[in-house]
């Protein structure tokens, strides 16, 4: 099967060196993550767009799963997918855009577009005109209307080529994964780190991931969970890093030793010093966190400052002028909200009737209270983890789960996908239930269901169903097991 790859405007803009270094990244983003789900993939790229060809399997599943992974990745404006073949003359072009256009002209009015690319002794129009007369001329419709046809025949020609598109399709836009230097994201698990994460990927980034655990172990299971839904749905063409940082000892001299009005604030310090270490490890030129000015008292201009100077790393904000609703509503567009409504805030135990505009004096004055080798101390005892690995390398990881190809007679399908996934592709099987629960509700759910039944867990990859049978299994619940059909 091919696709026509559609390049990010901004993308097609740039100069030539510029541009063939953009599609140089891109392409090979292309082939790494077709070779991490098992595709093969031939990828020519040409100055405004990329063409990909995946192997000989023609299946409807890897169709899925090519159009699946096209549409997360950074760089691709569009893309369609075309049917190519070797033209003479407009009747072999008709002979096969006619039974796939054909029978969607019944009662509808169409418009035929054609695209040239190469020396042709036809114009486009020409083009449009010809084909556009054999499909009106062989299958019932009402007639041609070029300003809003009801049905859009695309055709696009290249010297002797020809491509009849079959399906359009949207990407995610922005710049390539790795092609504008490496970032180190400080996440939380909240609606705003993971949208603000997400959009430094757009941009074309290599996020790394930094967790400061305050909230124990489970804490940390959520925020590995989703660092890596977030990875591996949009930037998994590059390998990063999870790094987690201890923080208890620095919150606790915080509660012990400063004035109530400034904690927030100087929590806030204490991570952009360790985050600033951490960044030069991992060769990363800036920190990105979820900010935006006002939402919480931390976050007014003065205390932004307050926070930045600090820090020897540049500081990058994606949501500094965003609305709360704003970045919730892109989070559930992406995928990330599930996580963040199951994950508590524990930046907010330390605010207690906070100061918005404190003197700087007074912040330094109160964080000298506190051991000048905390920040040491937490960069020495940082776990590093490659985020391929989370899946396999959590603490809950250790309980051993069955995972099975085909079901036993009572068992109930627990379908763990996102609800979007699940919509696009539905799981329907006759010989068993199937209940649909989102893999962020499974943890605070899965208790209301019946205790005597046997649940398969099943998504897509068989990632997500089988860290959240493991967290279950942990819990003391016994009766599941992970799904993988062929």
């Amino acid at each position: 099967m091919k696709f026509i790859l559609r390049l990010f405007p901004e993308i097609s803009i740039k100069s030539k060196p510029v541009r063939n270094r953009l599609i140089k990244v891109l392409t090979q983003n292309l082939h790494n993550i077709a070779a991490n789900h098992g595709f093969e993939i031939k990828v020519q790229p040409q100055w405004d767009k990329l063409m990909a060809t995946f192997g000989s399997d023609e299946s409807e599943k890897t169709r899925t799963q090519a159009v699946r992974e096209l549409s997360r990745i950074p760089g691709i404006h569009s893309f369609l997918e075309v049917k190519e073949f070797t033209f003479e003359r407009f009747e072999d072009i008709f002979e096969v855009a006619g039974p796939i256009y054909g029978p969607s002209l019944n009662g509808k009015t169409f418009a035929v577009r054609v695209r040239r690319r190469g020396n042709h002794s036809f114009t486009s129009q020409e083009a449009e005109r010809m084909i556009g007369g054999m499909f009106k001329a062989h299958y019932p419709n009402l007639g041609v209307n070029l300003n809003k046809p009801e049905v859009t025949i695309n055709i696009e020609l290249e010297q002797d080529k020809a491509f009849v598109v079959t399906n359009k399709y949207q990407g995610l836009g922005g710049y390539p994964v790795g092609s504008q230097g490496v970032a180190l994201s400080l996440i939380s698990g909240g609606f705003d780190s993971g949208v603000s994460t997400y959009k430094a990927i757009h941009r074309g980034m290599k996020v790394n991931y930094l967790f400061f655990n305050m909230g124990g172990t489970a804490h940390e299971i959520g925020v590995k969970q989703e660092a890596y839904f977030i990875w591996d749905r949009f930037g998994s063409s590059h390998k990063v890093k999870f790094v987690t940082i201890p923080f208890e000892r620095i919150v606790g001299q915080i509660l012990e030793r400063t004035h109530h009005g400034v904690r927030g604030v100087i929590l806030k310090r204490m991570m952009m010093r360790v985050g600033s270490q951490v960044a030069r490890k991992l060769n990363a030129e800036a920190l990105v966190t979820g900010e935006s000015v006002g939402q919480v008292s931390s976050q007014t201009l003065t205390n932004l400052n307050h926070i930045d100077r600090v820090s020897d790393c540049l500081v990058l904000r994606p949501l500094v002028m965003e609305d709360k609703q704003d970045i919730v509503d892109k989070a559930w567009e992406i995928g990330t909200a599930g996580f963040a409504e199951s994950i508590p805030e524990y930046c907010g135990v330390i605010y207690d009737h906070p100061n918005v505009c404190p003197e700087r004096s007074f912040v330094e004055e109160e964080e000298a209270k506190m051991d000048a080798n905390l920040v040491e101390e937490a960069v020495e005892a940082a776990a590093v983890l490659d985020i391929k690995a989370i899946p396999e390398n959590t603490s809950k990881l250790e309980i051993e789960v069955e995972t099975v190809k085909e079901l036993a007679k009572d068992d109930v399908i627990l379908d763990v996908r996102s609800p979007d996934d699940a919509a696009k592709a539905p799981l329907k099987d006759e010989t068993h239930q199937v209940i649909e629960l989102p893999f962020y509700k499974v943890a605070s759910e899965f208790g209301n269901l019946d205790k005597l039944k046997t649940y398969a867990l099943f998504c897509d990859q068989g990632v997500m169903s089988t860290m959240q049978a493991h967290e279950l299994k942990e819990k003391g619940h016994h009766n599941v097991k992970v799904y993988r059909p062929d």
